[in-house]
């Protein structure tokens, strides 16, 4: 078995806790890999891999918040990645530092035993012309260059080739329930439980807009921006692309999900941290 460990950068807790799981995988007869700046805080050179060769393991242990667990989901393609929360909101890392090293025992004993019980959280893809984006966990945002008085986008929102909306905003923001507690939230989106099958469509700072929408997780959501200055995608605000206008901008289920193991997180629980 194949285990890999990512440490939030920078982080000596983070470091000093992966080292321990390190030697729980070794005790346990197993391979470790470590991401280079995971390898390079542990004086452990010889076991670094390059981050997108994580998906060739077997299992993704994330040490640190949803930021690390989001990069490690950014590389790890299908593998099963268990989160190990220090001390963030956590609605992707559901285990405690204490309990950390009992959960990946646990683990790698399933694994040994027949597989891992895994969970699976959607990922979302925009497509224009022969153009895709990067995979998203959080959130599709279709843009201007530029926000508020001046800036925004001339827009048409369909579902299923059905109309929903149009007009002029800010932009046009594609959610997946995992993404409703970041960017959506601060966008006035609703709140989603994780096991709901469904996608938010949320319009951002509409100036004749209407209500946040649930839809299908299978749905096809096109944003057709008008403007011949184009329009600006950004994925989970990081993987970002300037698109010619007048320009469709299509947001749908992208393959693979993220696969998730390890314990579920208690999402109320979570919830109350961002108070």
């Amino acid at each position: 078995m194949e285990v890999g460990i990512v440490a939030r950068k920078g982080s000596e807790r983070a470091a000093s806790l992966a080292a321990t799981l390190r030697d729980i995988v070794t005790e346990e007869g197993e391979s470790v890999w470590l991401d280079a700046e995971t390898a390079a805080a542990l004086d452990a050179g010889d076991d670094a891999r390059a981050v997108d060769a994580f998906d060739d393991c077997d299992l993704v242990v994330a040490v640190g918040g949803d930021g690390t667990f989001l990069f490690v989901a950014r590389n790890a393609g299908d593998t099963p990645i268990v989160g190990v929360n220090l001390g963030e909101v956590g609605f992707l890392n559901a285990v405690p530092p204490a309990d950390a090293a009992a959960a990946l025992r646990a683990e790698v004993r399933a694994f040994r035993n027949g597989g891992l019980d895994v969970r699976e959280a959607p990922r979302l893809a925009a497509s224009a012309g022969g153009w895709t984006s990067t995979p998203a966990a959080n959130e599709v945002v279709i843009q201007g260059d530029r926000r508020g008085p001046g800036g925004g986008i001339d827009y048409e929102v369909r579902v299923d080739g059905s109309r929903y909306a149009g007009g002029h905003a800010d932009g046009v923001l594609v959610a997946t329930p995992t993404g409703s507690t970041a960017y959506n939230l601060s966008e006035r989106g609703p709140l989603v439980h994780p096991e709901v099958n469904g996608l938010i469509v949320n319009e951002m700072v509409a100036e004749d807009g209407m209500p946040p929408l649930v839809v299908d997780a299978d749905a096809s959501i096109t944003v057709a921006v008008a403007d011949d200055a184009g329009a600006t995608v950004v994925s989970d605000g990081r993987d970002t692309a300037a698109l010619d206008g007048p320009t469709e901008v299509t947001v749908e289920r992208a393959a693979p999900p993220i696969r998730i193991a390890g314990p579920p997180s208690d999402f109320f629980e979570a919830l109350g941290k961002l108070s």
